[in-house]
C-alpha cells in the first residue's frame, strides 16, 4: 500500500482562514465547559496542588503542539495530523487515528449539545430538553455548511467570549488577593496552605488529578486540521500552535491559582451545577449582579463554540478518510464554496446518536462512549509523537532540510511527552469518570483494525492501492 495521502489540489478545500481565525479555532476546541464547571473535580482530588498538575500537563501539550507544527508546516494537507500519521506510520495507523479521533469528537459534540440544552433550562426550566438541543444542532450545522471564512469568523467571536471572561476572572481575582475590593480587605493567598496544606491528599492525588487535567487540554490538536484551509499555513499554523498552548496554560494555571488562593479547596464543589462554579462564586463575591446568569451565558457559548469547532474537525476528518479510500468516496465531495457537506452529514448523524444516548442512556451507554472517546484521543496523541520521530529520521536519511519549526529538545522531549500521555492512559481505570476508557476503547480499536484489513483486502481485489 502506498503511504501517500491525497494531494491538496485534489481536495476542493479553500484557503480562506486568516491567521487570527486559525488561532481562535484551536482555542475554541480546547476550552469547553470543563474549565468553568468541571475544574472542581480536579481541585477536589489534589487540593491547591492542582496548580502543579495544570502546569505539568501544559508542558506535555506544548510538546504535542510543537511536534504537530513541525510536521504540518512541511505537509499542510487535508486531514491534518491524520494525513501525516498515514504518510509516516502507514495506512493502518492513518486509518485508526482518523476514525478514533472522529468518534472521540462526535461523542464530545453530543455531550456539548446536551450541556447547551441544560444551560438554557437554567433560565427556562419548563422547556423540554429536546427543543434547545435540536435548535442548537441545526444552528451549528448551518454555520458549518456556510463558507469556511464565515465559519472562521463566527468561531473567532464565540471563542473570544470565553477568552475575555477568563481574563476578567483572573484580573478580578488578583486584585481581590492583592488590593481587596470595595468594602473588603485583600485576602492574600492563605487558602493555598490552610485546610490541610498545599498537598492535603499527598503526591499521589496530584497524579490522579493530572489525568483529569490532561483531558482539559484535549482539542489543541485542532490547529493542524486548519492547515489545508489556512491562507498561509507556513506562518499561521506554527504561530497558532504556540499561542494556543501558551494561552491555555495561562488561562488554566492562572485561573486555578486564583480559585485555590481565594476559595478553600475543600469547599470547591465538583458538581456541574452552574451555581457551584468557582467562577460564579468569585463574581458573586465581587458583587456582580446576576453572576450565575452571566456565567450561564458564558458556559452556553463555551459549549456551542466547542461544538462548532468539533463539527468542523469531524467533517474534515471524514473528508480526508474518503480522499484516501478509507470512507466511501461520496464523502470526499465538496460544495461550491469548498465545504465537505456530505462529510458533515455523517458527523451530524453521529451527533444525533451521541446526543440521544446522553439523554436516554446516560447511566449505561454514554459513559462507554465517553470512555471510548478518551481512549481514542490519547492513542492519537501517541501516534502523533511516533510520527514525528519517523518524520525526523526519514528527512535526515533522505538529505532533506529540517522543518522550519522544530520541537526543542527532540527526540528526548518527544519520548518524554509520549511516556507522559501513555502513563495518563494507564491511569484512567483508577478514575471514576474515566474508568470505562479501556473497557470501551480497546474493543473499538480492535473493531477498527478488523475494518481496515477488510477494506484493504477489497482494495487489493479491485486492483487499487492505498
Amino acid at each position: 500500500m502506498a503511504q501517500e495521502t491525497a494531494p491538496l489540489q485534489q481536495t476542493g478545500l479553500r484557503r480562506d482562514l486568516s491567521g487570527r481565525q486559525v488561532g481562535m479555532i484551536a482555542v475554541g476546541g480546547a476550552i469547553g465547559t470543563g474549565l468553568f464547571l468541571g475544574s472542581g473535580l480536579a481541585i477536589s482530588i489534589a487540593g491547591p496542588a492542582v496548580i502543579i498538575a495544570y502546569a505539568v500537563a501544559a508542558f506535555a501539550v506544548l510538546a504535542l503542539a510543537y511536534a504537530l507544527a513541525e510536521m504540518i508546516v512541511v505537509h499542510p494537507e487535508a486531514g491534518g495530523f491524520g494525513a501525516v500519521i498515514h504518510r509516516y506510520l502507514g495506512g493502518l495507523a492513518g486509518f485508526l487515528s482518523r476514525w478514533m479521533y472522529w468518534a472521540a469528537q462526535v461523542v464530545n459534540i453530543g455531550g456539548e449539545v446536551i450541556a447547551a440544552g441544560l444551560y438554557v433550562q437554567f433560565w427556562y426550566p419548563q422547556l423540554p430538553l429536546w427543543a434547545p438541543v435540536v435548535a442548537f444542532a441545526v444552528l451549528m450545522l448551518a454555520v458549518n455548511l456556510a463558507a469556511v471564512r464565515f465559519f472562521g469568523e463566527f468561531e473567532y467571536w464565540f471563542a473570544m467570549i470565553k477568552v475575555i471572561t477568563i481574563v476578567v476572572f483572573v484580573v478580578l481575582g488578583v486584585v481581590y488577593m492583592v488590593f481587596g475590593l470595595p468594602g473588603t480587605q485583600p485576602v492574600g493567598v492563605a487558602a493555598l496552605t490552610e485546610h490541610g496544606g498545599f498537598l492535603p491528599n499527598g503526591v499521589g492525588a496530584v497524579w490522579l488529578a493530572l489525568a483529569v487535567v490532561t483531558f482539559s487540554y484535549l482539542g489543541t490538536e485542532a490547529v493542524s486540521m486548519t492547515a489545508a484551509e489556512s491562507s498561509n499555513p507556513a506562518r499561521d499554523v506554527p504561530r497558532a500552535a504556540r499561542s494556543t498552548v501558551l494561552r491555555l496554560a495561562l488561562f488554566y494555571v492562572l485561573g486555578m491559582l486564583v480559585v485555590v488562593s481565594i476559595l478553600p479547596w475543600d469547599q470547591v464543589s465538583s458538581s456541574d451545577d452552574i451555581t457551584q462554579s468557582p467562577f460564579v462564586r468569585l463574581f458573586s463575591m465581587v458583587g456582580i449582579p446576576a453572576a450565575a446568569g452571566i456565567m450561564n451565558f458564558v458556559v452556553l457559548t463555551a459549549a456551542l463554540s466547542a461544538m462548532n469547532t468539533n463539527l468542523y474537525l469531524t467533517a474534515r476528518m471524514t473528508h480526508s478518510l474518503a480522499l484516501d479510500g478509507y470512507a466511501p468516496k461520496w464523502f470526499a465531495a465538496v460544495s461550491r464554496n469548498g465545504v465537505p457537506r456530505r462529510a458533515l452529514v455523517l458527523s451530524a448523524a453521529g451527533l444525533a446518536l451521541a446526543a440521544s444516548l446522553a439523554v436516554f442512556a446516560e447511566d449505561t451507554a454514554f459513559p462507554m462512549l465517553l470512555g471510548m472517546a478518551l481512549f481514542g484521543a490519547l492513542v492519537v496523541y501517541l501516534l502523533i509523537f511516533a510520527s514525528q520521530l519517523v518524520f525526523r529520521r526519514r528527512r535526515a536519511a533522505e538529505g532533506l532540510p529540517p522543518s522550519p519549526v522544530r520541537l526543542p529538545g527532540a527526540p528526548v522531549t518527544t519520548v518524554l511527552a509520549a511516556l507522559f500521555f501513555a502513563a495518563v492512559l494507564l491511569t484512567t481505570p483508577f478514575l471514576g469518570p474515566f474508568s470505562t476508557a479501556w473497557k470501551a476503547g480497546l474493543p473499538f480499536l480492535l473493531v477498527l483494525c478488523a475494518g481496515y484489513y477488510v477494506i484493504r483486502r477489497r482494495a487489493q481485489r479491485s486492483g487499487s492501492t492505498r
